[in-house]
């Protein structure tokens, strides 16, 4: 098994502890795992110039940060991005990595291997807001077409993890073996939701492009605009 973690920050906290008892849960002797921690491993801030969304990924000027880290889930048969409550959302470093993602999107350019994966959003706070983060996190994963994406949201009531009491981390440690005996269940299919939007898009791009020919090329490239589909 192959896994890539995303960190939302750099700093071992709370969020960093839970997504590190995950990750020896779902990870065996012979699992090959992943880390990138952001920003350090993440690109700077998106410069809106739609190179990536009407030319080629690759040409962002960005593209050395982001295509490590893309190649990387592309591997993975798992996919955990954590990120600490801050302000009751994600970190803004990581909502710079998903600015730069867009073109994977759904509407855009999707890649087959993410409707073959699963995902995990993982967040902490001291109070409240870890619910929104990791509903933030898991709708980007939707719209790449991971099929499931499992949250975990915890209110450590701590301001670091050294301070999180005992009921509180066999809480934690409960809902991580939960979670985990799920996803070693088996493989999750697409959504009907994602194969709707999927299809919808098919349908757009069956019809002349002139705004955006790389997404077009893109989708005939794979037959998708014929009879083949990314989840099969």
């Amino acid at each position: 098994m192959e896994m890539t973690i995303i960190h939302g920050q750099g700093h071992l906290g709370s969020t960093y502890h839970v997504t590190d008892m995950l990750r020896e849960q779902l990870a065996g002797r012979d699992a090959t795992v992943h880390e990138f921690f952001l920003p350090k491993d993440g690109p700077d801030f998106c410069a809106g110039c739609f190179t990536c969304i009407t030319k080629d990924e690759n040409l962002c000027p960005h593209a050395d940060k982001t295509r490590r880290i893309v190649e990387s889930m592309m591997g993975s048969d798992i996919i955990i991005i954590d990120s600490p409550t801050y302000c009751m959302e994600m970190t803004g470093q990581l909502k710079v990595l998903f600015d730069h993602l867009g073109y994977m999107w759904m509407t855009h350019r999707p890649r087959k291997e993410m409707f073959a994966k699963t995902g995990i959003a993982v967040s902490t706070t001291a109070g409240a807001g870890a619910g929104k983060v990791t509903k933030s996190i898991a709708r980007q994963m939707f719209w790449w077409g991971i099929p499931k994406v499992h949250r975990l949201a915890f209110s450590v009531q701590a301001m670091g993890w050294n301070g999180v009491k005992d009921p509180v981390r066999e809480k934690i440690a409960r809902k991580i073996e939960s979670i985990s005996r799920k996803m070693k269940a088996g493989k999750y299919r697409p959504r009907i939701s994602q194969k709707f939007i999927f299809h919808m898009f098919r349908k757009i791009n069956q019809q002349p492009n002139h705004w955006n020919p790389a997404d077009k090329e893109y989708w005939e490239r794979n037959g998708w605009l014929g009879e083949a589909r990314p989840w099969k």
